[in-house]
């Protein structure tokens, strides 16, 4: 029997934007990234990567994992970087004006965390540049529910 395979590991063989998803919680981070590839199914994913809790594992942010998570998933397209809340605004600003820390065109995206992640997913799986799929993830913003 084989086993399943993870769907964040699935990779297209052509450069896409990298996406990022910064939560105060591992487990909010990785479940956001695990979501948007799965909504993105019949396609291949765009490089996604969680970058959740603290250093020691707690909530919180940790710079380290913010930039170990965007490296992984530079593939020379860029890297759109989306967060949770207020603390992992001021981390990756703080990584972006720094200026090593981060791949070139390393972008944070104001766009909410899950609707904005699942739309910069499909946006990059179909071959969108950065600027394209930060667009998508903003317009997130205007999802209507009710």
């Amino acid at each position: 029997m084989s086993e399943q395979q993870d769907p964040l590991s699935r990779r297209s063989p052509e450069p896409r934007v990298g996406i990022v998803l910064v939560s105060h919680s591992k487990e909010v981070a990785d479940s956001v990234a695990r979501l948007a590839v799965g909504l993105a199914a019949g396609r291949d994913s765009a490089p996604v990567e969680g970058a959740g809790g603290g250093p020691d594992g707690g909530l919180g942010t940790s710079a380290e994992l913010i930039s170990a998570a965007a490296h992984k998933v530079d593939t020379g397209a860029g890297v759109a970087i989306l967060v949770d809340l207020g603390s992992a605004v001021l981390t990756v600003k703080v990584l972006l004006a720094e200026g090593d820390e981060l791949p070139e065109n390393s972008q944070l995206v104001d766009a909410p965390l899950v609707e904005g992640a699942i739309a910069a997913v499909v946006a990059s799986a179909g071959g969108a540049d950065l600027e394209e799929v930060a667009a998508a993830a903003e317009e997130a913003y205007h999802f209507r529910k009710v």
